[in-house]
């Protein structure tokens, strides 16, 4: 089989036999879609298993999947459009747009209403939110003393987003700012910032400056009754085996949102997704039409660490390690960067830049490849080994290096 675009198709294909023995078959995932761009084509596409298991609906091409965290990368990007336009920098104050957050202080000891608290060595800054470097928690997150506040007070699930900033201004932070990286709701305090400072709905700015300009159609917040018909239930990997957790009949998602999630909340098909990364790609800008300067995501995709340091170096808690890999792994401002492959026992390349999603999606992009990947599927808890396997597949079909065909 002849090569196309420098990928090997038929060693891919190994990916395609890979999923189906030891995930679909196994009946550990419910579905997965996986693309491959390269050189200015889609050269891969994949998709195997149901929409809905239940009710027997087989998986399309346009299926519209919850991103959940892949929804980070778009903000950071929202933000990072109004730096650009000189309406915020990075090294600003979070306090200078959140005034009530100016006494922020750190925890030092305690249960939840009787904490103790100690002033914290620096401002917490808005570079400190696009990196996880803010002292804030998550409800997602199970090792800290604060993560069982964030759930008890509905941060992120029961409030709104104003109602968010409020309730976070009443807790202490983990730690001071730029000290350690802890996977956190800081995302979701970008999107609040997006709306505050641009002076509309962050929702709307996201559709108006971001998704429609891209063609990104099938990518929101919800599911429009049009569109019901192409979403999926999501399901969720426990000891008991795959069980439903979100029935596609009965979604949350199918409603606007009473939380709109910076951090979490869109949903969207491969297809747009990949329109988003074809534009990170070709340094911020496709087909003709330009979001960001190259200079502004050449600066979003170098590490922001402190002292250089990657996330093992800094993580606070096992779900920040599970996410992302991180040895050998920096952080930029909304994605992770792989900083050196041979600590990261993975293939790739130095710059190259990804994140993923709670139920199991991921993508990444390689500038020095000229490539783009997208995998979708459905499941809560799904197997990290999958992400490992994917880069491994694709970077084991490359049959040349771009550099060598340009020279």
């Amino acid at each position: 089989m002849t090569p196309k675009a420098g990928i090997d198709l038929e060693r891919l294909e190994r990916w395609s036999k890979h999923l189906r023995e030891t995930y679909l078959d196994t009946g550990i995932l419910p579905n997965a879609l996986t693309l491959v761009y390269r050189r200015g084509e889609v050269v891969y596409q994949d998709k195997q298993g149901w929409a809905d298991i239940e009710r027997g609906i087989s998986l399309r091409e346009d299926s519209i999947f919850r991103i959940y965290s892949m929804t980070k990368p778009i903000t950071s990007l929202a933000l990072m459009m109004l730096v650009e336009e000189g309406q915020v920098t990075l090294s600003d104050p979070v306090s200078a747009y959140i005034p009530a957050w100016a006494g922020l202080e750190v925890y030092a000891g305690g249960e939840y209403g009787a904490y103790q608290t100690a002033p914290p060595t620096r401002p917490m800054q808005v570079v400190d939110l696009l990196r996880h470097t803010a002292g804030l928690s998550y409800f997602i997150q199970q090792g800290g003393k604060l993560d069982a506040a964030y759930r008890s007070l509905g941060l992120g699930t029961k409030t709104t987003l104003e109602e968010f900033i409020t309730q976070l201004g009443t807790l202490p932070l983990e730690f001071s700012a730029g000290e350690a990286w802890h996977y956190s709701a800081a995302t979701d305090v970008v999107g609040y910032l997006v709306g505050l400072i641009s002076g509309q709905p962050f929702e709307q700015f996201v559709k108006e400056r971001i998704l429609l300009p891209l063609g990104m159609t099938d990518t929101d917040f919800w599911v429009p009754p049009e569109k019901a018909e192409r979403f999926m239930t999501c399901y969720a990997l426990t000891e008991q085996g795959r069980v439903v957790f979100d029935d596609v009949q009965r979604s949350p998602y199918l409603a606007p949102p009473h939380f709109v999630s910076g951090g979490g909340g869109l949903v969207g098909t491969a297809a747009d997704y990949l329109r988003f990364c074809r534009m990170l790609l070709r340094g911020g800008e496709l087909d003709g039409v330009r979001l960001v300067g190259p200079k502004t995501l050449e600066l979003m995709t170098m590490n922001h660490l402190p002292n250089g340091a990657d996330m093992a170096a800094l993580a606070r808690s096992p779900i920040a390690l599970s996410e992302s890999g991180s040895v050998g792994v920096g952080f930029g401002l909304g994605f992770a960067v792989t900083l050196d492959p041979a600590r990261t026992l993975t293939q790739g390349n130095a710059g190259d830049f990804y994140w993923g999603g709670a139920a199991g999606t991921y993508f990444w992009v390689d500038p020095k490849e000229d490539l783009a990947v997208i995998f979708m599927t459905q499941l809560l808890f799904s197997p990290d080994r999958i992400r490992r396997t994917l880069r491994t597949m694709v970077y084991s079909a490359l049959t040349d290096r771009l550099h060598e065909t340009q020279a």
